[in-house]
Formats: structure tokens, C-alpha cells, sequence
């Protein structure tokens, strides 16, 4: 089932994985919009993580980048950024958005199973609130950024914990979908965690992720 759970606080969400087509379609009619529905400032834990471990010049990716917050921003901050998403409308706003700001980003038409993770290619793998996933699906997830980051790289993650489904501020309305520090010790076993926390904040984050959450981080490094 898909999920527009509490309309008044614009939750909408996938409640369970789709192939490529389906996902498509289900974001393109949440981006084929003028706004940025999750808005065009970075996600703070990303802003707060790049600028403790990473250097300009170095490769990261983006998973299910959107309109390209996120992207744009690594891409500001002097880094090589590769982003995909499955909405080619999300990614129509993520060019413009990266072109207005005077910046490349190598974004690509795929999903999480159809993007070619190249082995031991980047500096660091962002994930920001990536819970459209089951559970096959983000175990596959944690499988390919594990082998698509360089010895030595990072695993940025942040979503949402079960607490969420109080605040109802965004994310998923399926528990399954959510993060709880037991599950993302079991999915990260072969990084090296240097950090994971849960803790709750106010976002604003555009009319999608807009209130107090309750919220998960990590930060994982591939072993040399």
C-alpha cells in the first residue's frame, strides 16, 4: 500500500518498495511541482559530518538525491558529486538547481538496484533520508555502498526512528521503514562505526520534513 498519511502535516511517503517504473511515477507527482518539496538548504547532519571528514576534491554520491540539496551543496563545497534518483522530474529541478548555482553534478536516471555502483570508487556514500526501502531493498543498499566506497571512505546516513511515527513530520508511516540504532549496527557490520545516534530535533527541511523529529545519524568507515 502506498501511504499519503496526515495530509495536514504533508506526510507523504512510500509504505513499501516499487520496481523502477512504479517508484517513477510516485515521485514524479510528488516533484511535478514549482517548490522543492524537501527544500533547497542541505540536510544539517550532512553539512555537519562533510565538514568534520571531507576535503575538497574528493568523489561522493548521492543516493536518491531529489532535487539536489544535498548534491548542489557537496558540489559548492568543492567536491566531485555523482547523484541518481528515480524521478527524472526531481532530477530536471536537481540540474537547473545545480546550474544556477554555478555547479557540476553527474546525476543519472536510475534507482537504488538499477545505478551502477562502481567498487571502490568513492570518498564518502550519502544517504539523506532514504526509507522508501524494505527490508531487502536497504540491506542491498548497505551492500553496494559498502562495496562502492573506497578503503578508508564513509557511509553518511540520516532517517528517521520508530518515535517519528508520533511527531508525524515526515517519513514513512510503516515502522519497517524506520531506523533504530540495533538495525543500523546489524546493516553496517562490515564498516568500522564512527558514529551513531539517535536524538530528537526541530527540521525544516521544506513543507515535507518540517517540525520536531526524531531522527537518526551515522557515520561509517570502510576499513583500509
Amino acid at each position: 500500500m502506498i501511504s499519503l498519511a496526515d495530509s495536514k502535516n504533508n506526510q507523504v511517503h512510500l509504505d513499501k518498495s516499487m520496481g523502477f517504473a512504479e517508484a517513477t511515477q510516485f515521485w514524479n507527482e510528488r516533484f511535478d511541482k514549482e517548490e522543492f518539496i524537501f527544500g533547497k538548504e542541505p540536510n544539517e547532519y550532512l553539512v555537519e559530518k562533510a565538514h568534520q571528514h571531507l576535503k575538497p576534491n574528493q568523489k561522493v554520491l548521492c543516493i536518491a538525491d531529489g532535487e539536489g540539496r544535498n548534491g548542489v551543496w557537496l558540489a559548492k563545497q568543492g567536491l566531485q558529486v555523482v547523484g541518481f534518483d528515480a524521478s527524472d522530474i526531481a532530477l530536471t529541478k536537481a540540474r537547473q538547481f545545480a546550474k544556477e548555482n554555478k555547479v557540476e553534478v553527474e546525476y543519472s536516471f536510475s534507482d537504488t538496484d538499477s545505478f551502477a555502483w562502481h567498487a571502490n570508487t568513492y570518498d564518502a556514500v550519502i544517504g539523506i533520508f532514504i526509507q522508501f526501502a524494505d527490508a531487502a531493498m536497504r540491506a542491498r543498499i548497505f551492500q553496494q555502498a559498502y562495496k562502492a566506497t573506497k578503503p578508508g571512505g564513509l557511509f553518511i546516513l540520516q532517517g528517521y526512528t520508530p518515535k517519528q511515527l508520533e511527531y508525524k513530520t515526515g517519513g514513512p508511516s510503516l515502522i519497517e521503514h524506520l531506523y533504530t540504532e540495533e538495525l543500523i549496527r546489524d546493516l553496517a557490520k562490515e564498516f568500522e562505526i564512527l558514529e551513531l545516534v539517535s536524538y530528537e530535533k526541530e527540521l525544516s527541511e521544506g513543507p515535507r520534513h518540517t517540525g520536531m523529529s526524531a531522527i537518526l545519524g551515522l557515520v561509517a568507515q570502510k576499513p583500509n
